[in-house]
């Protein structure tokens, strides 16, 4: 039996569940929330045994292809696949969501719409374990979009605020923009291969035929076909996953509720660019062999992950909202991942990918609980003094601070981190992606750590935080779960045993010293104790008394300072680029569609109004009243006639005899001449 064939159930389960939820009144609390909890542990139990099957075969592409149907002379096909890297992704997404899903119990108790948030809890997996198990493009691409459709829902959850639904449509907006270029990539790709299936039997878009004809140079400049595709599929990633310059959406979407941040930012919205790039990683690479070409896919990857990696870290050092640092902490992340993907390491970037998701959920959902215990608040400056009175809570954000800084040798964010920067040094084509990770390094252990002691050290802040106690059960057990990951995951891939490497790649990883290279772990393990000292000797030495007291490096730096709390003043960049074009195009159209083309058509309408006057004054003055006048007269000449049959024999025959006499006369004179 072929494994890929029920592959189906992992997302369908998921689906009925929303399903459910969408049927289910408001009252109905505990069948919302059940059918959901239920709905992602039954995805998880299939999951595992997905992934059971998917190793033991590892170098395999179980698939299971059917048509959608028919188009034309051929027909359109769609398909399941299974292998290591969708199988540990399945398990990920649906433990991480499952989790999530425990957590909300807690969280959105005392919120009106309930179930409908766990309906679209629902969607949310459902549509990204539809990403995952896809072996069509195609339906990948669907599935794609209903994760788009399901952000703006829960980003937007609380309409009520106007800046939840102004975030909602922004990332609905800018997603969509980037999804342009991946439809558009997606066309072409058929175009030129006639498929869009991964794999099928050696004539799938990621197998060897198929891409040695998009390999070669058919553009301009001896460009391959492969690059041009791979680069419009990239834009689709890049707005999923909120790389330079479609990020802008990624720290907004925190107007939604703390759940909705943690599945977004750690198990699906953001993680489906990443697997994406991984997954159509042969494509990306098919022009590596073009010595001569003048670009390559993969550059343009490593280049943008660079800057968004050290973009995203140098804003989270300025920002107060405990959400939102934690925001740009995902922006700066993902473009590790990004980077990774570029310089040739996709494992690596799923190795990230996959603790990531565990370390960063742990991050959000311990925010979660500092906001339900001191009634929303979020302004770090207004907390502090957690510590001793969350201690589960602060133990367990604790650990996904050191995760996320990279502490070295205990946590897992140490070990992926690690591979991403020494496949970075092993790149050829350039040093700059490896400085801009290394810088990296030391500003995320700098921004975790002025971030933990603001929130947990010195005393409260603000009457909230003098009321916080501990979160529910329901709250922090996730914790905990979470934290365990946080740690363990790591050594799934540690250089000494590479078993996720080994299982990713389909063949034997040979395992080597624990440090593989002992400079740059050098390098990184002192960046990261300057970030950490620095993060102390600023907020944790002396931590501040009052939530009125200016920030040490705002004070050192105003104008750094607040360029970076700006967000690098992009969002105000494109308001007066991209934000004015819009807007003159709109005037423009509004202008062409009021004045001309309504003006053309109103003319129109007044020559087709004389036109009607003047063909309705010709029938009516002209024809009618010709056809009227020679009617009447033969009606009236039919009258005459008809006066004349009268019937009177007499009458006949008198006439007769005066047109007999009239006709002799006639003869006679004609004669007399």
């Amino acid at each position: 039996m072929n494994p890929a064939s029920h592959l189906w159930v992992i997302p369908a389960l998921p689906l009925l569940a929303a399903a459910l939820g969408a049927l289910t009144p408001r009252g109905g609390r505990r069948l919302a929330a059940g059918a959901a909890i239920a709905a992602m542990a039954g995805a998880l139990i299939a999951s595992c045994f997905a992934l059971h099957a998917a190793l033991a075969a590892p170098a395999a592409h179980l698939t299971c292809n059917f048509e959608w149907f028919r188009l034309g002379g051929g027909a359109v096909r769609l398909g399941w696949l299974l292998d290591p890297l969708n199988g540990l992704m399945c398990v990920m997404v649906s433990l991480v969501s499952l989790l999530i899903f425990i957590f909300s119990l807690g969280y959105m108790d005392e919120d009106e719409n309930f179930t409908r948030f766990f309906c679209f809890l629902a969607l949310f997996a459902a549509a990204m374990l539809g990403v995952v198990v896809s072996n069509s493009l195609l339906l990948l691409f669907v599935s794609w979009e209903l994760v788009g459709l399901s952000s703006y829902l829960l980003i937007g959850f609380w309409f009520h605020k106007p800046s939840a639904a102004a975030a909602a449509k922004k990332a609905f907006i800018v997603t969509r923009i980037g999804d342009l270029g991946f439809f558009i990539g997606l066309v072409w790709l058929y175009d030129s291969t006639g498929s869009l299936l991964l794999y099928d039997g050696g004539r799938g878009i990621l197998e060897a035929h198929a891409l040695a004809g998009l390999a070669a140079p058919a553009l301009a400049g001896g460009l391959a076909a492969s690059t041009a595709i791979g680069l419009l599929i990239f834009c689709g990633a890049a707005g999923k996953s909120g790389q330079f310059p479609l990020h802008v959406w990624l720290p907004d979407a925190m107007e939604g509720p703390t759940p909705v941040s943690a599945l977004i930012h750690a198990a699906t919205m953001v993680a489906a660019g990443v697997f994406l790039m991984a997954r159509v990683f042969p494509l990306m690479a098919a022009d590596q062999a073009l010595a001569s070409a003048p670009l390559h896919a993969l550059t343009v990857v490593a280049g943008i992950g660079a800057v968004t990696a050290l973009m995203g870290a140098a804003i989270a050092v300025a920002q107060d909202d405990l959400k939102k640092v934690l925001a740009f902490s995902t922006v700066s992340q993902l473009g590790y991942m990004m980077l990774a993907v570029g310089v040739g390491s996709w494992v690596a970037a799923i190795f990230h990918l996959l603790t990531h998701a565990f370390f960063k959920a742990l991050l959000f959902l311990g925010a979660g609980s500092v906001i339900h215990a001191t009634h929303h608040e979020q302004d770090i400056r207004r907390l502090g003094g957690l510590g001793g009175r969350m201690r589960v809570t602060f133990a367990t954000f604790a650990v996904g601070m050191m995760a996320l800084a990279g502490v070295p040798f205990v946590f897992s964010g140490f070990w992926s981190k690690e591979s991403i920067l020494h496949a970075a040094m092993e790149w050829e084509v350039s040093r700059l992606p490896l400085w801009a990770g290394l810088a990296g390094v030391v500003l995320t252990a700098y921004y975790m750590t002025r971030l933990t002691f603001e929130v947990f050290a010195g005393r409260p802040r603000s009457h909230a935080a003098e009321q916080a106690r501990e979160s529910p059960a329901v709250i922090t057990v996730p914790l905990l779960v979470l934290a365990a990951g946080a740690i363990l995951l790591g050594f799934l891939g540690t250089p000494a045993w590479p078993w996720l490497q080994s299982q990713l790649t389909g063949a034997a990883v040979p395992s080597g010293p624990l440090i593989e290279s002992p400079v740059l772990t050098a390098v990184s393990v002192i960046l990261v104790a300057l970030g950490l000292g620095a993060g102390w000797y600023l907020y944790g030495r002396r931590p501040r008394s009052d939530a009125g007291a200016a920030d040490p490096v705002a004070a050192a730096f105003p104008a750094v300072f607040a360029f970076l709390a700006a967000r690098m003043k992009l969002d105000e960049l494109y308001a007066l680029t991209v934000g004015r074009l819009s807007s003159a195009l709109s005037w423009l159209a509004d202008f062409l569609d009021r004045r001309v083309w309504d003006g053309a058509i109103r003319l129109l309408a007044r020559l087709g109004e004389l036109a009607g006057l003047m063909n309705g004054e010709a029938d009516r003055d002209g024809l009618n009243a010709g056809f009227d006048a020679v009617s009447e007269g033969f009606r009236r000449a039919g009258r005459a006639y008809s006066r004349a049959q009268s019937g009177d024999a007499q009458g006949y025959l008198r006439a007769l005899a005066v047109g007999f006499v009239v006709l002799v006369v006639l003869v006679l004179m004609g004669c007399s001449r």
